[in-house]
């Protein structure tokens, strides 16, 4: 049985890939902050009904300590980790000329800093186990495209793309494989916050940023977190064993790269 870790997955994209790991028939460990306390034990009872062992833990990706008492808490409790899923991320929708320093610090800590923690000490796990395995990183189309408001948020993400490329080069020798995984607009808590702020910016009603957006999905509809899943299960899975360092689009058509 292989042991899955999922940062940020109390709910949204997080819950919706454990979930599906989970019916995989992966043991999952579930984090995110000692806050989102209660959507996280549901989300670990959820995994639990499945048929698979499953543990949550509280932590915070942008802390050094935090993700490696993660990591050990995960090999300690079920045995081993075998696929990393860097999924926990902010959002940030403000001009540039308007970011302060500490706005845009706050953005890459977890994002970028927080991904690069959570590939390391996934793979020094995983290096002594000697048995590879599988890290993943949450992208975005903003990890393939800057987007006017996003700058920030883009900019942590091209950092994903670039950090995916180079661990999947470095750790190959080790049988471990990186990709990470690039949503796009994804009926989530944290897009509903996008909308509402590009709103205010905009003058425009809640729901009309996002309605603007999703117009130029070729699908012709926003994804669920269930969509993205599906992605992750399969970058995984054994059938992902020759595929590293890609940093995968999975947006209804909307970039095309």
């Amino acid at each position: 049985m292989t042991v899955a870790h999922i940062t940020g997955a109390a709910r949204g994209i997080g819950k919706s890939i454990a979930l599906r790991l989970a019916r995989d028939g992966h043991d999952v460990a579930v984090s995110d902050l000692a806050v989102m306390a209660a959507e996280l034990e549901a989300t670990r009872k959820e995994i639990e009904a499945i048929g698979v062992r499953a543990v949550a833990l509280h932590g915070d990706v942008s802390d050094p300590e935090s993700v490696r008492r993660l990591v050990a808490e995960t090999a300690g409790q079920l045995g081993s980790l075998d696929v990393m899923v860097a999924n926990a991320g902010i959002a940030q929708t403000k001009a540039l000329l308007e970011v302060g320093p500490d706005e845009y610090d706050k953005v890459h800590a977890v994002n970028g800093r927080g991904v690069f923690l959570c590939y390391t000490e996934a793979a020094r796990q995983m290096i002594a186990q000697g048995t590879g395995g599988k890290i993943l990183g949450a992208g975005s189309i903003a990890s393939h495209k800057g987007f006017a408001l996003l700058g920030v948020y883009c900019s942590s993400k091209f950092a994903v793309r670039a950090l995916t490329q180079a661990a999947a080069q470095e750790w190959a020798p080790h049988g471990i494989t990186v990709n990470a995984y690039c949503p796009g607009i994804v009926a989530t808590t944290m897009w509903e916050e996008i909308d509402h702020d590009l709103g205010e910016i905009n003058g425009v009603e809640t729901g009309e940023s996002m309605k603007e957006m999703a117009a130029g999905i070729s699908l012709g509809r926003v994804s669920t977190g269930e969509d993205v899943a599906k992605l992750v299960s399969f970058l995984a899975g054994p059938d992902s064993d020759y595929m590293t360092g890609q940093s995968v689009l999975v947006d209804g058509g909307m970039i095309f790269a």
